[in-house]
């Protein structure tokens, strides 16, 4: 009896042990007083916010919705991994540009003689703990030890999937440079990155490695790693500005009208990355699926689009292959260029191969059996 009425502790305090400092830190003192600046923190929630409102289905519903679950919303084999990508990027890229997918949003971009990663997450499961939460699909498609020298890892927002602190703590001695919005700064430091390598930044700042400037750049999302913290971090995408090439990356992402000014602003892009899966239209308006993020490439003035944020964690309920083959559907009605590697492999858009279907084929839910509309839009993005 006494034994049963302490398992809650128990079972807390295990989870506290094992997984609390994964959880990240808090900002304070000028980290905070320089987010309080910003246009888009709300000083008397203490929270950011988009630019555009968020529709926020009941959580009843969102839980029916979970328990109900999906279909074929993870491989029943792992997916293959490329072999070789170690030996790829032995050999600088002879376009001066080149994109290797490593699985989720995790990206390794050779740009004009730079080497940036984007949301590294090297670990088991997009969670703060080891055997709890969503598992990965395959093993990391390149041994964290087989990176090449980076110059710059550059993070999206605070969300597990995204930030994983055992990847961070192994990256904190071994790169120069962490780029990340707003506040997500106090994360990394208690993590053991020292404060001199963290460059926060809002929307539309920007900071320069080398010849490559790399801007923040809105996004339609949220942050939160605790229950009680959601919104304290600010969200962004990131534009590479290089010499001779340009790069798009989203992070997390709804459709906005952002889109757009990027694309005016910074545009056109030699690739964009962009968020393709993990939607719903429960979740639309944080969350792109795939017919948005190809309006959302055609906005930011890509060139090649390349699908991220799939195939590696079972986030949704859709088929795990769902996103591409909606991606691949509607690209051929638009006429867009599209490439698919399988991760760990690399990409040059100046000698795109033809591309290979990788995944299996298994029953997927079309646009129209299943939309993805963000709210707030006008008509040219319905």
């Amino acid at each position: 009896m006494l034994i049963a009425a302490g398992l809650p502790g128990l079972i807390v305090g295990m989870l506290a042990a094992t997984g609390w400092s994964n959880l990240g830190g808090h900002a304070e003192g000028q980290r905070l007083a320089t987010m309080q600046q910003s246009s888009r923190y709300d000083l008397d929630t203490g929270q950011f916010n988009n630019q555009l409102s968020t529709h926020k289905t009941p959580i009843s519903q969102l839980a029916l919705d979970w328990i109900k679950g999906g279909t074929n919303t993870r491989p029943s084999t792992p997916p293959p991994i490329f072999d070789g990508t170690a030996a790829v990027l032995a050999r600088p890229p002879a376009s001066d540009l080149r994109i290797t997918w490593l699985g989720h949003s995790s990206v390794l971009i050779e740009i004009d003689g730079s080497r940036v990663l984007t949301d590294p997450v090297w670990g088991p499961r997009a969670s703060p703990w080891s055997f709890i939460g969503p598992e990965r699909f395959h093993a990391p498609a390149l041994a964290l030890s087989d990176l090449p020298p980076l110059d710059a890892v550059v993070i999206s927002h605070d969300h597990y999937d995204h930030l994983d602190a055992p990847t961070i703590r192994d990256l904190a001695d071994r790169v120069p440079l962490f780029l990340v919005p707003l506040g997500v700064g106090a994360h990394l430091e208690s993590w053991g990155v020292a404060a001199e390598k963290i460059v926060e930044l809002d929307w539309w700042q920007a900071h320069d490695v080398g010849a490559l400037q790399l801007i923040a750049t809105p996004s339609r999302h949220f942050s939160g790693r605790r229950i009680v913290d959601t919104n304290a971090t600010l969200w962004a995408s990131w534009s590479l500005i290089g010499p001779e090439h340009r790069v798009y990356f989203s992070g997390d992402t709804a459709m906005s009208p952002d889109f757009k000014t990027i694309g005016d602003r910074l545009g056109p892009f030699d690739v964009a990355l962009i968020e393709s899966g993990a939607y719903n239209k429960a979740w639309a308006d944080v969350h792109l699926g795939p017919e948005q993020a190809l309006q959302a490439f055609q906005d930011v003035r890509g060139s090649l689009f390349m699908p991220i944020h799939w195939a590696t964690f079972d986030l949704a309920l859709h088929a795990w292959t769902e996103p591409v083959e909606r991606i691949l559907a509607e690209a051929a009605r638009l006429q867009l260029s599209v490439a698919v590697p399988m991760p760990g492999q690399s990409i040059e858009p100046a000698t795109l191969s033809p591309l290979t279907r990788w995944w299996p084929e298994i029953p997927w839910k079309t646009a129209n059996e299943h939309p993805v509309v963000s709210s707030g839009l006008d008509r040219d993005h319905r």
